[in-house]
């Protein structure tokens, strides 16, 4: 072969490469779609699920509630605890502990998602992360953040039915490492929005738990789950059971979600 021909080839077999690569990149490319301006595209009727499924699970309004929670572990009933929650907007929350008296007067101040622990035993608040445990299988951000609309970006995965009842499946992706879960598998009636079952998974894409919504009732004005069942996904029988009581929309000021408000109410 002269060398003029292998010259030949050689450019020919690069612009081929030129031509290929390109198309099998986009072939393979399993990224969420974007617009031609290179936006990802919002699926507006997930994130309307969401929504509508926080607005049932929580008032939109500043409100009050009381939290007890039971632990179990293979059907033996341990520890248990009561939190009054008062939340502002989703955004501001304080969690006061109740129950038991050795811990009474310790609180979790949640601006956005920054998350203080005060005791009254340690004169400096302490910063804490969402994800860490509270009690038996609930997380900090279980209780003192409820705004899943606002912490991930949810897509419709498909349909099924659930205890008898359609049920929407969404995907929810985190849209930072600041919130509670990586991510959530969420199922929302078909008909009604209600919130019906999530699972948690972590960064790794481990299942962490399990949640169930149970026993809706007439509270604070709306239809809502007075029961939630959080089941651990890697010790089994380990069971948390969540039910709220006295739910109130009430004012609630934004000076009372400050460190200083917060230290006056352990004086």
């Amino acid at each position: 072969m002269t060398p003029s021909l292998r010259s030949r080839r050689r450019f020919v077999a690069c612009l081929a490469g030129s031509l290929l690569l390109p198309a099998l990149a986009h072939a393979t490319d399993t990224s969420p779609p974007t617009d031609p301006a290179g936006a990802e595209v919002v699926d507006t009727v997930a994130v309307d699920l969401v929504r509508r499924a926080d607005a049932i699970r929580f008032p939109r309004e500043s409100f009050q509630t009381e939290i007890v929670v039971h632990n179990f572990a293979d059907g033996v009933e341990g520890e248990s605890r009561t939190f009054r929650v008062l939340s502002r907007g989703n955004e501001n929350t304080i969690v006061l502990t109740l129950e038991p008296a050795t811990e009474r007067g310790q609180a979790l101040l949640m601006r956005a998602r920054d998350l203080w622990i005060f005791m009254p035993s340690v004169s400096q608040p302490v910063r804490l992360s969402l994800a860490q445990r509270l009690t038996g299988q609930v997380a900090n951000g279980d209780l003192a953040r409820a705004n899943l609309a606002g912490d991930y970006t949810p897509t419709v995965a498909g349909t099924e039915t659930l205890d008898g009842q359609p049920a929407v499946v969404l995907d929810l992706k985190a849209v930072d490492r600041g919130v509670t879960y990586a991510r959530v598998r969420y199922w929302v009636g078909e008909r009604d929005s209600r919130p019906l079952k999530a699972e948690f998974y972590a960064l790794s894409g481990r299942l962490l738990k399990t949640a169930r919504y149970e026993e809706f009732r007439q509270m604070a004005g709306a239809i809502r789950p007075t029961r939630l069942v959080m089941e651990d996904a890697l010790k089994k029988g380990e069971i948390s059971v969540l039910t709220y009581e006295n739910m109130n929309v009430r004012d609630l000021p934004e000076r009372m979600f400050t460190r200083e408000y917060l230290r006056r109410l352990q004086q």
